[in-house]
């Protein structure tokens, strides 16, 4: 059986990689950038004016000046007037730098009278002060966003500021959610005492939007042989990701590894040596789509999806490979040593704002209530058994 590192390298080497797209600016945000981002011009592009005041010389400041007749007032946007000797300009926040001029004086250092501005008494200036170089953000030309970042608002200033309407992301991934049980019952409709609601397929739907693929449609399938194979052979043919939960244990009812096997779905792994989630399967199909099929109990399945499924459309989509994130356990945990443990936690801080991780007791791998007050999920490895309070272990935020 292979080990959750084992099971991941395979799905991660697995994944193909999504083609390129240009989108329009506005829809963007959340995409996986696939394109590196040069500036368009200097940053700023002139000699910026950072207060509301005069521009001076500071060499009439020098030679003794505190009072200044105004030559004219300049505005944000308006071109660059050239100062003459002995005078000054009215200038507004994020004017251009009048010629002649290297000192700004704030406007509330400063009084104005029949056309003079006047310096406040013992206000002392200095050479450059209050004035945003040219190019000391950067220069044009300068790499400002490189491939494989996700896309966020910030992201989206950088791209308009380089002069760019459109952009090459990475396409969406299409993705199938399929939920296998004729114990199943959806939300709305009329349950008997020995059916179940379906959570699994609405929960991972979410989950996908949450870290950025939206396009995921969901199916719940009966365990019936022929309706399976027909209905995964059509999700095949639509989908680049097909995530099946349930049926993939060893039941008489449990189809799937035979009916993926029949479609051409090349089997890559079953069962991984982790807790929960232990029956996880993967495969290709025959033209490259993924197919995970997961555990159906909740906490395995969305475990399993967080730990794989988000991971490998991350890679498929070329995004950066995130750093590890890391938190101390709150309280001591056992456990049977042979398996990894995926363990539910509660993020909390110390009083010198350490994350700590709060381990949360499920009563099964059924238990998704348990899950709605958890932020994630530790690894604990295989190796020990024993995980003291203050640990610092691996977490894995939903």
């Amino acid at each position: 059986m292979l080990t959750t590192a084992e099971a991941l390298d395979r799905v991660l080497a697995a994944m193909p990689e999504l083609s390129v797209e240009s989108v329009a600016l506005r829809v963007a945000d959340g995409r996986v950038l696939r394109q590196v981002i040069e500036a368009e011009r200097d940053q700023p592009p002139f000699d910026r004016v950072m207060m509301d005041g005069i521009a001076i010389s500071h060499a009439d400041y020098a030679n003794g000046m505190r009072q200044f007749p105004i030559q004219s007032t300049q505005m944000a946007g308006d071109t660059a007037a050239a100062l003459t000797q002995g005078h000054c300009i009215e200038i507004m926040t994020g004017a251009s730098l009048p010629a002649h001029a290297d000192c700004i004086i704030p406007v509330e250092r400063i009084s104005v009278s029949d056309g003079i501005a006047i310096l406040e008494d013992g206000y002392e200036a200095v050479a450059q002060q209050f004035i945003h170089p040219r190019a000391s953000d950067h220069a044009a030309g300068s790499k400002l966003l490189a491939p494989g970042k996700l896309v966020s608002a910030m992201d989206i200033a950088v791209i308009a500021s380089a002069g760019l309407a459109h952009v090459d992301v990475s396409r969406s991934p299409v993705v199938r959610v399929i939920s296998t049980g004729n114990e199943l019952v959806a939300a709305g409709q009329p349950i008997e005492a020995h059916q179940v609601r379906l959570s699994n397929g609405p929960a991972i739907q979410a989950l996908l939007a949450q870290h950025g693929y939206p396009d995921c449609e969901h199916d719940h399938l009966l365990d019936e042989r022929a309706a399976l194979t027909a209905r995964i052979a059509a999700h095949l043919d639509e989908a680049d990701v097909v995530i099946l939960t349930g049926g993939v244990s060893m039941g008489k009812a449990d189809y799937v590894p035979e009916v993926l096997a029949e479609l051409g779905v090349k089997a890559h792994f079953h069962g991984v040596s982790q807790r929960p989630g232990k029956p996880m399967w993967f495969g290709s199909g025959p033209d490259g789509q993924a197919v995970f099929a997961l555990p159906g109990n909740p906490v395995s399945a969305l475990v399993c999806c967080r730990h794989y499924v988000i991971p490998a459309l991350a890679r498929a989509s070329g995004r950066t490979t995130a750093t590890p994130e890391f938190a101390a356990l709150a309280a001591d945990v056992t456990f049977k040593p042979e398996l990894t443990c995926f363990q539910p936690v509660r993020l909390i801080s110390n009083a010198v704002g350490q994350v700590l991780a709060m381990p949360i007791k499920t009563n099964t791998s059924g238990d998704l209530t348990a899950l709605s007050g958890s932020d994630g999920y530790v690894q604990l490895a295989l190796e020990k058994s024993q995980f003291p309070s203050g640990t610092s272990v691996f977490l894995h935020r939903w």
